[in-house]
């Protein structure tokens, strides 16, 4: 056994102020860590909402971009072979929906890339306009233009915008190029 006076600082038990200085520096490493896990819960779902709202510019950005872009609406009788313009029948597809058409027509759908030019919609529906569930407070705009990219006809290219505005403001804009090639396609 030793003695107070001839054991090492080491060997002996420790004092109550270091005690309580270990307490209070352990107490406030805990609290720091916390506060950083409680700040990290309660922003956990943005990520969801943003995920979201990417999930949905990328199914409605793919479903304008696989619509037929031909020079006459795909109704007209011309429009598998008109090269041009002047070589519609009666109906030159122009940008937004010819009368009548909607996105959720059964009779009268959209049936173009141009056709979408302006398409909003409040609350994500589809493509028999009922609301799908947990999409309610999502809104979407699509915004179809000519894309240009330099070319001789910049008609021979659509560029399309698709906004989704999600809860909170969250909002996530993409884009994608159209370009019209031969031979028309019809579906």
């Amino acid at each position: 056994m030793c003695t107070p006076e001839s054991c090492p600082a080491r060997a002996r038990g420790v004092s109550l102020i270091e005690l309580i200085l270990f307490i209070l520096i352990v107490s406030v490493a805990i609290v720091g860590i916390l506060s950083v896990l409680n700040l990290t819960a309660a922003r956990s779902s943005d990520p969801l909402i943003r995920k979201q709202a990417l999930a949905i510019a990328e199914s409605l950005l793919e479903e304008v971009e696989l619509m037929p872009f031909t020079f006459c609406d795909p109704t007209d009788a011309n429009a598998a072979t008109a090269t041009s313009t002047a070589g519609c029948a009666s109906l030159v597809e122009a940008l937004g929906p010819e009368p009548g058409e909607s996105r959720y027509s059964t009779t009268t759908p959209f049936n173009n890339v141009n056709d979408y030019h302006g398409f909003a919609m409040a609350g994500i529906r589809d493509l028999s306009n009922t609301l799908i569930a947990g999409l309610g407070a999502y809104n979407a705009s699509v915004s179809v233009s000519n894309g240009g990219l330099g070319l001789a006809n910049p008609a021979e290219v659509l560029l399309i915008a698709v906004t989704v505005t999600g809860p909170g403001s969250e909002s996530v804009t993409l884009n994608g190029y159209r370009t019209r090639y031969a031979p028309n396609a019809l579906p």
